[in-house]
Protein backbone atom coordinates (compact mmCIF):
# COMPACT_ATOMS: atom_id res chain seq x y z
CA UNK A 1 0.00 0.00 0.00
CA UNK A 2 1.30 3.80 -0.66
CA UNK A 3 1.44 6.04 2.37
CA UNK A 4 0.24 8.89 1.48
CA UNK A 5 2.69 10.80 3.10
CA UNK A 6 5.55 8.77 2.19
CA UNK A 7 6.88 10.11 -1.31
CA UNK A 8 9.59 12.92 -0.49
CA UNK A 9 9.13 15.53 -3.20
CA UNK A 10 12.20 16.74 -5.38
CA UNK A 11 12.59 20.25 -4.62
CA UNK A 12 13.26 20.53 -8.93
CA UNK A 13 13.18 18.09 -11.37
CA UNK A 14 14.79 18.85 -15.21
CA UNK A 15 11.91 20.41 -16.79
CA UNK A 16 10.30 21.90 -13.72
CA UNK A 17 12.35 24.67 -11.41
CA UNK A 18 12.46 24.93 -7.48
CA UNK A 19 9.84 26.36 -6.32
CA UNK A 20 10.60 29.54 -4.35
CA UNK A 21 8.75 29.51 -0.11
CA UNK A 22 6.52 32.53 -1.24
CA UNK A 23 4.95 29.84 -4.50
CA UNK A 24 4.83 27.13 -2.51
CA UNK A 25 2.65 28.77 0.49
CA UNK A 26 0.41 30.52 -2.53
CA UNK A 27 0.08 26.78 -3.31
CA UNK A 28 -0.42 25.46 -0.05
CA UNK A 29 -2.94 28.48 0.52
CA UNK A 30 -5.03 27.31 -2.72
CA UNK A 31 -5.27 24.13 -1.98
CA UNK A 32 -6.76 24.70 1.75
CA UNK A 33 -9.33 26.88 0.46
CA UNK A 34 -10.52 24.42 -2.47
CA UNK A 35 -10.66 22.15 0.43
CA UNK A 36 -12.23 24.36 3.20
CA UNK A 37 -14.69 25.74 0.17
CA UNK A 38 -15.50 22.26 -0.73
CA UNK A 39 -14.56 22.92 -4.28
CA UNK A 40 -12.69 19.85 -4.59
CA UNK A 41 -14.08 16.84 -6.05
CA UNK A 42 -13.28 13.75 -3.51
CA UNK A 43 -11.59 11.87 -6.42
CA UNK A 44 -8.97 14.56 -6.02
CA UNK A 45 -8.63 15.04 -2.24
CA UNK A 46 -5.80 12.25 -1.73
CA UNK A 47 -3.72 14.11 -4.91
CA UNK A 48 -4.47 17.74 -3.35
CA UNK A 49 -3.59 16.34 0.21
CA UNK A 50 -0.16 14.47 -1.22
CA UNK A 51 0.77 17.44 -2.89
CA UNK A 52 -0.14 19.48 0.40
CA UNK A 53 2.83 17.55 1.85
CA UNK A 54 5.10 17.78 -0.52
CA UNK A 55 5.12 21.45 -0.37
CA UNK A 56 4.92 21.60 3.51
CA UNK A 57 8.34 19.60 3.58
CA UNK A 58 9.60 21.51 0.80
CA UNK A 59 8.99 24.52 3.45
CA UNK A 60 9.86 22.76 5.87
CA UNK A 61 13.61 22.30 4.20
CA UNK A 62 13.57 26.06 3.17
CA UNK A 63 13.29 27.02 6.57
CA UNK A 64 15.67 24.88 8.26
CA UNK A 65 17.79 26.22 6.10
CA UNK A 66 17.44 29.94 6.86
CA UNK A 67 17.80 29.14 10.01
CA UNK A 68 20.98 27.74 9.38
CA UNK A 69 22.43 30.14 7.68
CA UNK A 70 21.20 33.21 9.78
CA UNK A 71 23.37 31.32 12.55
CA UNK A 72 25.97 31.07 10.97
CA UNK A 73 25.78 34.91 9.87
CA UNK A 74 25.17 36.29 13.71
CA UNK A 75 28.43 33.32 14.74
CA UNK A 76 30.21 35.00 12.39
CA UNK A 77 29.51 38.59 13.06
CA UNK A 78 29.85 37.95 16.81
CA UNK A 79 33.34 36.73 16.58
CA UNK A 80 34.31 39.80 14.40
CA UNK A 81 32.92 42.03 16.78
CA UNK A 82 34.59 40.17 20.03
CA UNK A 83 37.82 40.95 17.88
CA UNK A 84 37.88 44.08 18.12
Amino acid sequence: MNDLFSQTPPEKTEDQPALSFREAMEELEGILERIEGEEIDIDRLAEELRRAAQLLDLCRGKIRKAEVEVTQIVQSLEEVGGEE
